[in-house]
């Protein structure tokens, strides 16, 4: 039987398949970030920012002590670009399509927190000195004006066991950096040599 008499192409397919949406998962979802959802921000060490332009799709991790995602006003967040590897695909996007979305992780907890907006980019000096660390600014600070946000249920970290120290896997059990780069790379890249300077660089370049 050919795949294409099972997959699904519309809305109402989808809507028939999976049935009505329980009314608190409307009741939820809020234009600005309601008081009951700020400690969920405010807890955050790590969220996903999500964007799309022309050139493809991107999901960027950004991590930093908790808060670091401020909330400026009930409709606007703002989130310092860190130091990374200068692909600068996030920012790349924005400057394209201003549309983003967020996803908040806080260990130990089964909720996440879904924000959905549109960003721009801000090198406004006083800005960037607000978000210093140890007299390291970011290059760019992100200001998203909030449109829609909710949580999510926890089903999923409770079936990925996330939080659960049991299921921690040692590090050695997958590919170091090193590796991955000598692998692609044909051995182009000395996978030793990167793996051994990795922990110092990291330490130096955090911010």
């Amino acid at each position: 039987m050919p795949q294409d008499d099972f997959r699904l192409t519309t809305a109402e397919q989808l809507e028939a398949l999976y049935g009505a949406v329980a009314p608190p998962s409307i009741i939820k979802e809020t234009d600005y970030i309601h008081p009951a959802y700020r400690p969920f921000i405010e807890a955050a060490p790590f969220a996903v920012l999500a964007t799309a332009g022309s050139g493809g799709l991107d999901a960027s991790p950004r991590g930093d002590p908790a808060g670091f995602i401020h909330i400026e006003d009930s409709r606007t967040l703002l989130l310092p670009d860190r130091r990374g590897n200068n692909r600068i695909d996030s920012l790349r996007n924005i400057v394209e399509d201003p549309r983003v979305a967020l996803l908040f992780l806080i260990p130990g907890i089964g909720e996440t927190l879904r924000v959905n907006g549109t960003a721009d980019i801000s090198v406004e000096p006083a800005l960037l000195a607000r978000f210093a660390v140890a007299g390291n600014p970011p290059r760019t600070v992100l200001r998203i004006r909030v449109q829609s946000v909710f949580f999510q249920c926890s089903r999923a970290v409770i079936r990925s066991r996330l939080w659960d120290p049991a299921t921690q896997i040692a590090r050695d059990r997958l590919p170091s950096a090193g590796a991955v780069l000598k692998d692609i790379s044909n051995a182009g890249i000395d996978g030793d040599a990167y793996d051994q300077a990795l922990p110092d660089r990291l330490k130096k370049t955090l911010y």
